[in-house]
């Protein structure tokens, strides 16, 4: 996404939780270096990462991941700004990755586009690594990417599909069901949601993700 005139820079400064997280790191020698927690936009350099966490999510489950590794690596380059990765000491724990979408419901060419300059994010893939499951790491991270999203310019909406077991992690977070998506995916069907990027920041929750 090309940069806006009215903003210095499209692109997410690192900032930091309060406390520290309770996770191992093989890096413990590099504490003293590095913060206990930082959200940060992806790079190119995070893509093998952010793959590995996904397809270790994903192929288990349905034997499909959203993103391939060349995806993963063309939607950072192209807009950077609209991901954001959760790193423990270094590490990449969970991350979004997110992209443009320019018409009202989300089609099966979102699946590989991003539409610069527009005002739908379409949100592709939430993912947490195995370790750091079942703390509500999954919650916190889609709190965050939502209020920054709230900060962009031009987002005003953010549109997903996920399967029908998912529906109340994300209608807890603020989602609302647009109905049956037209995206299909190896024969999975998907429902198709959406969240406003108006209004009062939603609570922090911990669902479990």
């Amino acid at each position: 996404m090309s940069q806006h005139p009215s903003v210095s820079s499209p692109f997410l400064k690192p900032f930091f939780l309060k406390t520290p997280m309770r996770v191992v790191s093989p890096l413990r020698q590099r504490r003293h270096t590095l913060p206990a927690s930082e959200f940060r936009n992806l790079t190119p350099q995070d893509a093998i990462s952010v793959f590995e966490i996904e397809r270790e999510a994903f192929i288990s489950v349905s034997g499909e991941c959203p993103l391939t590794l060349e995806e993963v690596l063309h939607f950072v380059d192209q807009c950077p700004e609209l991901s954001l990765g959760w790193f423990e000491e270094g590490q990449l724990v969970a991350f979004i990755i997110g992209t443009g979408w320019d018409k009202e419901r989300l089609s099966q060419e979102a699946m590989t586009l991003h539409v610069p300059n527009t005002t739908t994010v379409h949100i592709h893939v939430l993912s947490v690594h195995r370790h750091c499951r079942q703390q509500g790491k999954g919650s916190i991270l889609l709190w965050r990417y939502l209020q920054y999203l709230r900060c962009l310019p031009r987002p005003r909406r953010a549109l997903l599909v996920c399967e029908d077991f998912l529906v109340p992690f994300y209608r807890k977070a603020g989602f609302k069901e647009k109905g049956p998506s037209a995206i299909s995916v190896s024969n999975m069907r998907f429902q198709e949601m959406e969240y406003l990027l108006g209004g009062q920041a939603y609570a922090r929750r911990n669902s479990g993700c």
